[in-house]
């Protein structure tokens, strides 16, 4: 059995980690890929592979990539939200593997969101 020093010991260790984690990210760039089944059939694998090898291409380890289930919005599938520090999540539509390069050089790394891929976009056709 441990002392009573020892398990405080840890505890505040544990603490330190939780606290460490809670600042880096806040300054992560979050990237969530629809997995659903309408996502997956619409093509958001490979949407989401591309994310993943232009982030690391360009040695963005403050990019992290997930993966979510249904979005809601089976007809605009694949799609995918992206989350900067202190901004609104922009949602982008229809994306494919050819428009990741330019969300990541645009938005991820200089901030400019892509407007005509978003789906404010879409809603005004």
């Amino acid at each position: 059995m441990k002392s009573l020093a020892e398990l405080e010991a840890i505890r505040k260790k544990t603490l330190e980690r939780i606290n460490l984690r809670k600042d880096d990210e806040n300054e992560r760039v979050r990237v969530v890929v629809g997995m659903a089944t309408c996502g997956i059939a619409a093509g958001a694998r490979p949407v989401m592979l591309s994310f993943m090898e232009e982030a690391q291409k360009r040695g963005l380890n403050h990019v992290t990539v997930s993966q979510t289930g249904c979005i809601g919005m089976c007809r605009l599938e694949p799609m995918v939200d992206v989350y900067l520090p202190g901004q609104e999540k922009v949602t982008y539509v229809h994306m494919n593997p050819e428009k990741v390069a330019r969300v990541v050089a645009e938005h991820i790394v200089n901030g400019r969101p892509v407007q005509e891929y978003t789906i404010g976009a879409t809603e005004d056709k």
